[in-house]
């Protein structure tokens, strides 16, 4: 959940850069790009715990 928070703490910079570009962003729009954010994300803090359990032993 806290991928979550950081997700949207950036958002308003996300979306003028996309706008910028001629994009523009709803939250309809941007719920499956954080669908696959929260996986990355997830993906990623599992391989960080692994990687800090391995140094541990």
């Amino acid at each position: 959940m806290e991928f979550m928070q950081i997700a949207m703490k950036y958002m308003p910079e996300a979306k003028e850069q996309l706008q910028s570009a001629g994009i523009e962003l709803s939250m309809e729009m941007i719920q499956p790009f954080m669908t696959l954010f929260t996986k990355v994300m997830n993906d990623a803090y599992e391989l960080g715990k692994a990687d800090a359990l391995k140094e541990i032993e």
